[in-house]
């Protein structure tokens, strides 16, 4: 049986985008740059995205659509759209698994930029939040796309881990390689997995904000810290081209500086 993870069948040419995180000024200025049409519409009084991609072209959000940035709510908007016509697919990020129980009544801690959403998202209709859940529910782990030779995750994903659906692949594509332990501003610790990767598909995904997307061991970080005054960038695959928009400010103070964490102890 085809796991849920396992699109190969799924050929591009794709367009990858990074950490949105409530950015849509930038979005909507890098699916431009991308060729993609943004055209919004009110109905019943909810404003709605309306988006025309390239022929033959469909975006991969890497996760993190929501927190830190201003318009958490035009994103989801966009992103919904495009999901819903079948030009994008969508891979969970941690901040939108939290949001994700928040809608459900779960509890959790109104901080790292949820509050940003919240404040965004009143008002907003029983029809969108209900639609926002449907978006994030059926979310899986990672896609392994393109016959074999991309796999997109949001925190990133090693060799044996992809086309698989168990707690610790869902684990590792959602936070990265952790220690368990956290730091001075509440943050964990993080190792660069991507030092270790040997795996034969190329492997884009985001979650630590580097200044500049450069490949390691055919690995690709595309988030370049938009929400924190960086850029937010896609890679345009099979082409291997990044295309980036500077922020326009920035939204959320950076906790740690840009760049990857350490290598695991011992480990070079």
């Amino acid at each position: 049986m085809r796991m849920p993870t396992d699109l190969r069948h799924e050929h591009g040419p794709f367009d990858i985008i990074g950490d949105v995180h409530g950015c849509c000024d930038e979005l909507e200025e890098l699916l431009a740059a991308l060729g993609y049409r943004v055209e919004w519409a009110d109905s019943g009084g909810e404003r709605k995205a309306v988006v025309t991609a390239p022929e033959g072209r469909r975006a991969v959000f890497v996760g993190d659509l929501v927190d830190r940035g201003p318009r958490s709510r035009d994103v989801l908007a966009i992103v919904m759209s495009m999901v819903g016509a079948g030009t994008a697919l969508l891979v969970p990020g941690n901040h939108d698994i939290k949001f994700l129980r928040w809608l459900e009544g779960g509890k959790v801690a109104i901080t790292h930029g949820l509050e940003t959403t919240l404040a965004n998202l009143q008002g907003a209709s029983e029809a969108f939040m209900a639609s926002v859940r449907s978006l994030f529910k059926p979310l899986w782990s990672h896609v392994w796309l393109d016959g074999g030779a991309l796999a997109v995750a949001h925190a990133g994903i090693l060799s044996p881990m992809i086309g698989r659906a168990t707690p610790r692949v869902r684990r590792f594509c959602l936070y990265g390689d952790t220690s368990g332990e956290r730091d001075a501003n509440g943050l964990p610790l993080r190792y660069h997995w991507a030092l270790e990767y040997g795996g034969a598909p190329a492997v884009v995904y985001g979650h630590t904000p580097v200044a500049d997307a450069a490949w390691v061991n055919n690995t690709l970080c595309v988030d370049t810290g938009c929400c924190f005054g960086g850029k937010l960038s896609a890679l345009r695959w099979p082409e291997r081209q990044i295309v980036s928009i500077p922020a326009r400010m920035a939204y959320a103070r950076l906790l740690r500086p840009f760049g990857h964490p350490p290598p695991r102890p011992g480990r070079t």
